[in-house]
């Protein structure tokens, strides 16, 4: 059974960092795509970043510039450091491992930006 797990969340003042990671465990080989998405009160799920087991990037209009997103195939891990924060980057984010034809998220970490 695929299993993710979340960290790195928290509270931290706009124009701080933080960054947040996440561990695929459960299946064999490297994940073909990872990334994370995030869902603010009231609003829709939303893409933030993605990376292909190639390290292909994809990236949020909204993030790009301040955020990065790495994995690492051998381990099943994603990260996202995610720089100068800002109030509206605030929300529950969440992993998203697609992996031997299905997908798989976490169970989602609280960033909270606010002074």
């Amino acid at each position: 059974q695929v299993q993710l797990v979340e960290s790195g969340g928290g509270l931290v003042q706009p124009g701080g960092s933080l960054r947040l990671s996440c561990a695929a465990s459960g299946n064999s080989g490297s994940a073909a795509a990872m990334g994370w998405y995030r869902q603010a009160p009231g609003k829709q799920r939303e893409l933030v970043a993605t990376i292909t087991r190639g390290s292909s990037t994809n990236y949020a209009d909204s993030v790009k510039g301040r955020f990065t997103i790495s994995r690492d195939n051998a381990e099943n891990a994603v990260y996202l450091q995610m720089n100068t924060l800002k109030p509206e980057d605030t929300a529950v984010y969440y992993c998203y491992v697609h992996w031997s034809f299905n997908n798989y998220w976490g169970q989602g970490t609280q960033v909270t930006v606010s002074s």
